[in-house]
């Protein structure tokens, strides 16, 4: 028997933009084998006719000559940007879709995690979608019945199982359909970014159970923008851009090549952002030590941040920054106005402003500027979200070993003491006598 669980040579899916993938029966192939050579020639003399190529516009590789090869028992994570074909290669390796050209082998069986509660019915009670759901994923209702409970104890829905899902909350809703999936008995699972949804304590809980799935020798292919995840459950990586395998190798070189691929593109955003009523941002930058555009900020320095600002003129406008990590939860804010008393020029032209903000101990990982400009105290004008995204590799304030990171769930910003710190002994009383030295003891009247 092979040890080889996943061979994909040569795969290839073109789809064309602004067209949905067609559905067909057998009667459908067997006309489109008469059917197409006559098709192209038609194409082909319409093309000639007009001169133009316009329709190959319209067509889009959403993977180009991807080939890999997976082992049995190897737990993979595939990283790219949004776009990068990471959806399309679970799909096709699914038998979701077709390839258009090239072939993927697969040996054991495969269970996918791409659409959690697809098939869900609203009006049935969650014992009913559960083995619903789970005939959909392929599970025989006997494998079902055997793991009704552990799913029922998972989803932690045991006193809401007879009631109709559309009375679940969205979060009980995820919960179950996550629970079903995850209890299938596969030799393969394909999982892609399921986890986005949920409470923190059930996303930790999904990945425990993804950990443990793989600790069982099956075969995982883990699609996540989590980089923490990726690092700490699978073992290889493949990176993804543009429809190509850029990287194959350790999970932790993956997500490192990952990373420096993204350094290229999120340290400087030149505007395409439309335009406020009075003022519009062109491009903002993070700047290091020496000036220079960069993606990562290192904890303890200033944090500055170059704005380039177009504006025509109109008094008393504004520009606030907001800092969110990537939880999307706000930080900080800086305003030149509401906390420096200074406004944009009253003059119409496009200027460049650099905000030199005091350093700052944030927790390791991605953050977001969001960028605006306002009629101080009326209203905003123009508004960016995501303006600016930068990374921090490592933070501690003294160099040691621990990182303070965001994943761990500890906040975003490490509070330092402004001066050392200093411990006082204190005095423990060892006995009554050292509270009372003389021979004069309290009395207390006692009734028996």
């Amino acid at each position: 028997m092979t040890d080889v669980a996943i061979r994909c040579e040569g795969l290839a899916k073109q789809y064309r933009i602004g067209e949905r993938e067609p559905y067909k029966a057998l009667r459908d192939v067997i006309t489109d084998a008469f059917v197409s050579p006559f098709r192209s020639f038609h194409s082909a003399l319409r093309h000639s006719s007009n001169g133009s190529t316009g329709g190959e516009k319209r067509n889009i590789w959403a993977l180009n000559d991807v080939s890999f090869e997976i082992k049995r028992g190897d737990v993979v994570g595939i990283v790219g940007r949004n776009g990068a074909g990471k959806s399309t290669l679970l799909k096709i390796l699914s038998r979701i879709t077709e390839p258009t050209q090239g072939r993927a082998d697969i040996w054991g069986r495969v269970g996918s995690l791409l659409e959690v509660g697809t098939g869900f019915h609203p009006e049935l009670t969650g014992r009913d979608n559960i083995f619903l759901n789970g005939a959909i994923l392929g599970m025989r209702r006997s494998e079902v019945a055997r793991k009704f409970d552990e799913i029922v104890a998972f989803a932690e829905v045991e006193k809401f199982i007879d009631t109709p899902v559309k009375r679940y909350s969205s979060g009980m809703y995820v919960r179950l359909a996550f629970a079903v999936a995850a209890h299938m008995e596969t030799e393969i699972l394909l999982i892609d970014e399921v986890l986005a949804v949920g409470d923190v304590q059930f996303q930790k809980k999904c990945l425990g159970r993804i950990g443990e799935v793989a600790k069982h020798g099956r075969t995982v292919l883990f699609i996540s923008h989590n980089m923490a995840a990726v690092k700490s459950l699978t073992t290889t990586g493949i990176v993804l851009a543009e429809g190509c395998v850029r990287f194959n190798g350790t999970a932790e070189a993956a997500v490192q090549a990952y990373v420096q691929m993204a350094d290229s593109t999120v340290s400087s955003t030149t505007g395409s952002w439309g335009r406020g009523t009075h003022t519009t941002i062109r491009a903002v930058r993070l700047l290091n030590s020496f000036g220079e555009s960069t993606s990562q900020y290192v904890p303890g320095e200033p944090l500055r941040v170059e704005v380039e600002v177009e504006t025509d003129g109109t008094p008393r406008m504004s520009i606030e920054l907001f800092l969110s990590d990537s939880s999307e939860s706000r930080i900080g804010m800086a305003s030149i106005y509401q906390f420096h008393g200074q406004m944009l020029p009253r003059e119409k032209g496009t200027y460049v402003c650099v905000l030199s903000l005091a350093p700052m101990w944030l927790a390791s990982g991605r953050y977001f500027f969001e960028l605006r400009t306002s009629v101080i105290n009326v209203d905003w004008d123009h508004s960016v979200e995501r303006a600016l995204v930068f990374d921090v590799p490592f933070s501690n304030p003294l160099g040691h070993e621990f990182d303070f990171k965001q994943t761990l769930g500890l906040g975003s910003i490490a509070l330092l003491p402004s001066a050392p710190i200093l411990f006082d002994r204190v005095r423990v009383k060892e006995s009554v006598a050292d509270e009372f030295p003389t021979d004069e003891f309290p009395t207390t009247a006692c009734r028996i």
